[in-house]
Formats: structure tokens, C-alpha cells, sequence
């Protein structure tokens, strides 16, 4: 009997150390260690982000129920000389009576239909499309086990990622999630009466459910210990959405350096590694400077770059002029401006991503629709411009010059306005063909001038084989010679947001 006993407990010492070896080498195996030198082995600009040009997101959340001010207003209405606040006081009642967290069962997503919005997304041209996975404010847009606050559980009560993911796939298309929750966790000092909170969404003022210490609120308005919150909910958070959705872009806004740079490394070794198991290649975009570029993608926000990007980069931008949810005031761009930005953005070597702002219920208002159409309308003509391009030797031409400031001089982009005078060119992947858009429209008999091709700008014996005018079969009357391409303008209708002509080098 002790010669049996023996016996097993060597067994089970074999077989725990096999296990403990197994262990090892799966992790031995992975591809990518948690340090900047590892993860910098990883190609951050695949093929595919640089082919996709346009996508596709929205905020969408608890925020969009008040539908005032924008999508700030969860830590705006605690601030008494706001406007929030005043809307807030006037329409709910004191935040001791009426915090954020009761909108929550008024955001009931009724009409949300994940089909319907992604068949909306592929029509106006995006190649990738997702939701705003969660914003500041604390609610999680999936079926979370970390939170009670998420969109299964609480207010539509449905898993809206893993709806739209399904949707996404289904027609093509790569899936995106954004994260914006790096600002959630309460950030301040033991002192009230010192704390600015210039780094966490909800104020602790006296008297607001945010200041209650409740263990299911603390889940929605940070009030977490740091260690706690960086492994369970920040991480935790993006893990779990990795698992269940495998996106294949992870998008992150402002404040991620307040995120420790150790699990910034974690986040990034731990993404890549599962990509890499299943054989995909992901894409992590961030602002500012939170994280290597030799890892991610750089983003600018609201604005773009005035010279050519060495490196693929992103811009996201809303198809309104003020916020990024829905609000009741909500004035929206002209197609014709985004389509403009996009020219611009991909002639320097850009991709943008362009926001939405859907109503609480589900529904994406008809003049969003409609410009998103339009868009979508301009891009099945004119997308071989677009789509699958690569930088010229140069992005363009005119008298239009964005500005320095990137976000800081948001303001100054959305006052720009281009016009024929402004060219923007891309060139195939081969180099056989370059695209020259115009941003806006010559009149008839005007002449054209692509002056880049000229002898002073390429003195390399260029020959040019043909020019086309992309959606027309009647021939282009052109010319070439020291200065540049001349042609003379056939006219064309006014509902015409860019003209494109291709040029065939041989």
C-alpha cells in the first residue's frame, strides 16, 4: 500500500511538472514580450490600414439620453456655471435626486438595428466600422463580467458590440472598438477642498453620487483603488473585449499616459500575442505621445497633417460641427467638406475615421444618412482615387494650406474651405497611375493645371501614356510639356463634390 502511495504521488509530480513545462513554452512561444524592444518587432501599419482609408464609428451611450451640450455632459452637469448644469437642474432636479446613472434605463436603444447601421456604414464606403466600445463616463457597450454597467445587463440590454461585430463581418468589413475609459478612474488628492480633477470625468463635489461609496456606482463613476482599477477595469476591460470580439482595430483616446507604462506594455504584448494566434494583423492607434510609434498608429483629433506623413497616420473627425453624440442642435457638415478632408487626409498618407452621432433610440438621424450616402456616392465613382493608393512624391498643390496646432487649432480647420485651385494627388501601389483630385469645380473652358508634373518639380524624363477624366468615356484634350498637364475644362454639373482625373505614365 505505501509502495502505491509512492508510486502516485511520483506521478502526479510528473505530470505537474509537465504541465508547469507546457506552461512555460506556450509562453516562451509567444511572439511578443511586455517591453517596448519586443513590441517594436510588430508591423503597426499592415497592409490592409494602409489599403482601408476610410472607416466608420460613433459615440453612442448613456450621454446621448440628455442629448444637450455633448457627450462632456455626465462631468459637465456637476459644474455650477455651466450649462449642463443649469439644463440639468431645470430638466432632472438636483444631482442628490437625479445623478448620471439614472439615464441609464432611459437609454433603451429601441430602434437599434446592427444590420441596418453597418448596411449604412459599408454604403457610404467605410472599409472598417465599430463603436465607441466605452467612453469616459463608465458604461461598457458589450456583455461585460467586469461591470454591472454595460449595455447587456443595464439599459438596451443588448450586447451592441457583439452585434455589430457580427454585422461587420458579415459584410466584409474590419471591426473597430474605441476606449476612452483611461480618464474614468477618480483621480485626487486626500483633500478634497485641493483636488482640480483635471484627470478623471467626475468631479467629487459634496452631495453627488459620485461621492457615495457604493460598490455597484463605484463601477461607473471610478472610485476604485488605483492597483484594483489598472488590473480589473482598465485592463481587464480591454481583455475581455479582445476575447469576446476580436477587433481588429483598438483605438485609444486622450489621457493614456495616466495609464502606468507598465500595463500600457501589458495591453499591447497581450493584443498582439492573441492576434498573432489567431493569424491577424491588428492595428493599435493612440494620440499625443502614449505609445511608441514603432507599436501604433499616430492620431490626430478634429484635424490633419500639412505636409506628407512619413508614416501612415489617422484623423478622427464627426460629421458635425460641434459634438460628438447626438444633441438637439446638432448642426452637421456638408458632403462635399468631408469629402475634401478625406482627399486631403489620404494624399498625405492618412486614414480617416469618421464619426457619427446616433439618437438614444437607435436611430441615425436623415441628414446624417444622407451625407453619409453621399459620400458613399462620390467614393463608388471616384474610389480607385481613394482606396488602395499610396503617396505621390507630393500631396498637392494651391493656395490652401491647413494649419500648425493639430487639435489645439481645431477651430481653424473647420473654417477651411478648398476650391479649384486646390489639387491633391495619390499614386497606385505599382506607380503606373496617379490620381489628381480637384477640390472643387472649374468652369467650363477654365484651364486646369497639374503644375507637380512639371519639367522644374520631376526631371526624370517622364512620359505620359493617357489622361482620363474617372466617370466619363469622352476623351481629355491635354497637354504636356515643360510646366506641367494643361487641359481645358469640359464644365461639369454642380452636384460634382471633387473631380478626379487620372494620369497613366508609361
Amino acid at each position: 500500500m505505501k509502495r502505491n502511495y509512492i508510486f502516485l504521488a511520483l506521478i502526479i509530480v510528473f505530470v505537474s511538472c509537465n504541465i508547469k513545462k507546457t506552461e512555460n513554452n506556450n509562453h516562451d512561444n509567444l511572439p511578443y514580450e511586455e517591453t517596448w524592444e519586443s513590441l517594436a518587432k510588430y508591423n503597426e501599419e499592415p497592409e490592409w490600414f494602409k489599403d482601408a482609408k476610410l472607416g466608420i464609428y460613433f459615440h453612442w451611450g448613456v450621454y446621448s439620453v440628455p442629448a444637450f451640450g455633448s457627450e462632456w455632459y455626465p462631468r459637465n452637469m456637476n459644474f455650477p456655471d455651466s450649462k449642463e448644469y443649469k439644463h440639468h437642474l431645470e430638466t432632472y432636479g438636483q444631482l442628490s435626486e437625479f445623478g448620471y446613472h439614472d439615464f441609464v434605463p432611459m437609454f433603451k436603444a429601441e430602434y437599434f438595428d446592427a444590420n441596418e447601421w453597418v448596411d449604412l456604414f459599408k454604403k457610404a464606403g467605410a472599409r472598417f466600422a465599430g463603436p465607441v466600445a466605452e467612453h469616459h463616463d463608465g458604461f461598457s457597450m458589450w456583455d461585460s463580467d467586469i461591470t454591472p454597467w454595460n449595455a447587456m445587463d443595464k439599459g438596451p440590454q443588448k450586447d451592441i458590440t457583439g452585434e455589430l461585430k457580427k454585422a461587420v463581418t458579415a459584410n466584409g468589413m474590419k471591426f473597430i472598438t474605441t476606449f476612452h475609459h483611461a480618464r474614468n478612474l477618480q483621480r485626487y488628492s486626500d483633500s478634497l477642498n485641493e483636488v482640480k480633477f483635471e484627470d478623471s470625468h467626475y468631479p467629487l463635489f459634496e452631495g453627488t453620487p459620485q461621492t457615495i461609496d457604493d460598490k455597484e456606482l463605484n463601477y461607473l463613476y471610478g472610485n476604485i483603488p488605483e492597483g484594483q482599477w489598472l488590473e480589473e477595469v482598465w485592463f481587464g476591460k480591454l481583455k475581455e473585449v479582445i476575447d469576446k470580439y476580436s477587433p481588429d482595430i483598438i483605438w485609444f483616446d486622450s489621457w493614456l499616459d495616466k495609464i502606468s507604462e507598465e500595463y500600457r506594455k501589458k495591453f499591447c504584448a497581450y493584443y498582439l500575442n492573441e492576434a498573432s494566434k489567431e493569424g491577424k494583423e491588428v492595428v493599435i492607434v493612440r494620440k499625443q505621445d502614449d505609445l511608441p510609434l514603432d507599436v501604433s498608429v499616430d492620431d490626430l483629433e478634429k484635424s490633419r497633417k500639412n505636409e506628407m506623413g512619413e508614416k501612415v497616420w489617422m484623423t478622427d473627425e464627426t460629421v458635425s460641427k460641434g459634438s460628438w453624440c447626438y444633441t438637439n442642435d446638432l448642426e452637421i457638415k456638408s458632403s462635399t467638406d468631408i469629402i475634401h478632408t478625406l482627399i486631403d487626409i489620404v494624399s498625405k498618407n492618412g486614414v480617416l475615421l469618421l464619426n457619427v452621432s446616433p439618437k438614444a433610440d437607435g436611430t441615425i438621424p436623415e441628414e446624417q444618412k444622407a451625407v453619409l450616402l453621399e459620400i458613399g456616392e462620390w467614393l463608388e465613382k471616384n474610389g480607385r482615387a481613394i482606396y488602395e493608393t499610396r503617396p505621390w512624391y507630393t500631396y498637392g498643390e494651391g493656395p490652401t494650406k491647413e494649419p500648425e496646432g493639430h487639435f489645439d487649432n481645431h477651430a481653424e480647420f473647420l473654417k477651411i474651405k478648398y476650391s479649384e485651385k486646390d489639387i491633391r494627388y495619390t499614386s497606385s501601389k505599382d506607380g503606373k497611375t496617379v490620381y489628381c483630385s480637384i477640390l472643387g469645380i472649374p468652369k467650363k473652358s477654365d484651364l486646369i493645371e497639374f503644375k507637380s508634373f512639371s519639367k522644374e518639380n520631376i526631371n526624370s524624363g517622364l512620359e505620359i501614356k493617357e489622361v482620363k477624366l474617372i466617370g466619363s468615356e469622352i476623351p481629355v484634350k491635354w497637354t504636356f510639356n515643360e510646366s506641367g498637364i494643361r487641359i481645358v475644362s469640359p464644365g461639369f454639373e454642380n452636384n460634382e463634390r471633387a473631380v478626379v482625373y487620372e494620369v497613366m505614365i508609361k
